[in-house]
């Protein structure tokens, strides 16, 4: 399987996360991919290829301008204004407050345009955001041509990013962008299937109220689990989007029993949706011992369920959200892949 991966990924590399009351060295760091890299190529996997650079293509035709253009700028008028540290949100427009006017003052659109206040911002956060979109569209396109599968190590991870708001670690999101790129050339119905343990609350808010993209997300129950405030099993879409969104919550301490017969129910209601192309986003923070969530699975569970992703016979694109830096990243990464070429 070809993976699709360039350096540029790298440029992210933050200070500073907010995690239980303290700044930490974030969970999301660069030795992800590097641990991931190590094991393709230890594994024999298959050739790593560079993506084509491609400036901002795809990432307006999901996201709104006036966020993306903050974003490009937000580090430089941060330095400009003579801040210390990186941006980190620290007031919302919550529920007491308006949430149709956009501040002029940088902390207050930091504010407006933020999910989370985990998520720093650092020099070259803008540009892996763009390289990690190239990655995912990159192996799109290998997809469309050839079929099969093949593998897009992004970083950052895109899932959490809605319309106009980042967080979770999150920016530009790859797989609504992979999507409607596919849609864009002539794939008449896509799936998104979200294995990350976290809710892909960006990726359902984008294709909340369409019909030619279905979402399926298996993840932590959000009343316990970030991000919270989505991912209940009775959102299920509005409008003509109705019935195109389905949410599977788990409680903590699920194994893979439970879990793949989730995965088993997502699979066929894919199949029923007549979905053309199947884009995964894979977060292997499902693994029993991730840092940061509660599910049992083992590394043997990962090649089990790429076996089963292989079995719709749909072309798949995988895309790489969220797993920590323990080692056994690379390894449950890989065996996803490799269940699946051997599926």
């Amino acid at each position: 399987m070809l993976t699709f991966h360039t350096a540029d990924t790298q440029l992210r590399h933050p200070r500073s996360e907010l995690h239980g009351g303290q700044l930490v060295t974030p969970f999301e760091c660069p030795e992800r991919v590097e641990i991931i890299l190590a094991r393709i190529r230890a594994a024999a996997l298959g050739e790593v290829r560079d993506p084509e650079r491609r400036g901002l293509a795809g990432v307006l035709e999901i996201h709104d301008a006036a966020y993306v253009e903050f974003l490009e700028n937000l580090w430089d008028n941060w330095q400009a204004e003579g801040h210390g540290g990186e941006p980190i949100p620290s007031i919302w427009p919550a529920r007491t407050l308006r949430g149709d006017r956009i501040p002029d003052n940088l902390e207050g659109r930091l504010g407006y345009y933020a999910l989370a206040a985990e998520t720093s911002v650092c020099a070259g956060t803008f540009r892996a955001a763009l390289a990690s979109k190239d990655i995912a569209l990159a192996a799109t396109d290998q997809v469309l041509a050839h079929g099969g599968g093949a593998f897009g190590l992004c970083r950052p991870p895109g899932h959490h990013a809605a319309r106009d708001q980042f967080g979770g670690y999150c920016f530009f999101n790859n797989a609504a962008i992979a999507a409607q790129h596919a849609r864009d050339h002539g794939v008449a119905r896509v799936a998104i299937l979200d294995v990350d343990f976290h809710h892909g609350n960006g990726t359902q808010e984008i294709f909340y109220t369409r019909d030619d993209v279905l979402f399926a997300s298996i993840h932590g129950d959000p009343a316990l689990e970030f991000p919270y405030y989505l991912g209940y099993a009775d959102e299920t879409g509005s409008g003509r989007g109705a019935g195109f969104t389905l949410n599977y919550p788990l409680p903590p301490g699920t194994g893979y029993p439970r879990w793949r017969q989730a995965l088993e129910d997502a699979l066929a209601r894919i199949q029923t949706f007549g979905a053309e192309l199947l884009i995964v986003s894979l977060g292997v923070d499902t693994f029993a011992q991730d840092p940061i969530s509660s599910f049992t699975l083992e590394s043997d569970d990962f090649s089990d369920y790429g076996g089963l992703l292989k079995r719709t016979g749909l072309p798949t694109v995988f895309l790489l959200e969220g797993g920590y830096a323990v080692e056994e990243i690379g390894v449950n990464v890989v065996n996803v892949l490799s269940g699946f070429d051997a599926g």
